[in-house]
């Protein structure tokens, strides 16, 4: 009885150890191609959406260069006299520019979102605190404390097209 125990021990114990190492192969193989699979379809898509990343980043640095103060003053002349009405006008140019690329954010990082929706701001921002200045009593008198302002320091939208820059040295 114990012979025969012994006997079914040593056949069963290799074809167990030889179950166990092929299913543990089998398993292996199995992970490295999922990841395979998961590494060609990323590629794939990747390649799909590089173009539309690109570009999407592009027609972003074309809003930011629109809504630079020297730029918008330039292509927005005022319809009166009026300070008020100009600053309106100035601020519906800049969030119509904005609504036009709204869509774009899905094919740029959080980040660089962020800082594009804060330098919009700061401009709104550098349009409204020149119209509350004492000097400023007409529209064109707006347009040279705007001007005046950005003389001393960079425009708000200069930081964003840097970091657009990085980011999209960074794709490649």
């Amino acid at each position: 009885m114990e012979e025969q125990i012994l006997n079914l021990l040593m056949y069963t114990i290799p074809a167990v150890v030889t179950g166990v190492i092929a299913f543990l192969f089998f398993r292996e193989h199995m992970t490295n191609e999922s990841k395979r699979r998961h590494f060609l379809l990323t590629k794939d898509l990747q390649k799909e959406s590089f173009p539309l990343r690109l570009q999407a980043y592009e027609r972003m640095s074309l809003f930011l260069e629109r809504i630079k103060p020297q730029s918008l003053l330039t292509r927005t002349s005022p319809t009166s006299s009026n300070k008020e009405d100009y600053e309106n006008l100035l601020i519906a140019t800049i969030e119509q520019e904005f609504e036009h690329n709204l869509t774009q954010q899905i094919y740029v990082s959080d980040q660089c979102w962020s800082i594009i929706l804060a330098a919009k701001n700061a401009t709104i921002q550098l349009i409204r605190k020149a119209n509350m200045n004492e000097k400023t009593d007409s529209a064109n008198k707006l347009r040279e404390v705007v001007l005046t302002e950005l003389m001393d320091k960079p425009a708000p939208s200069n930081a964003a097209l840097s970091y657009i820059k990085k980011e999209v040295g960074e794709m490649w």
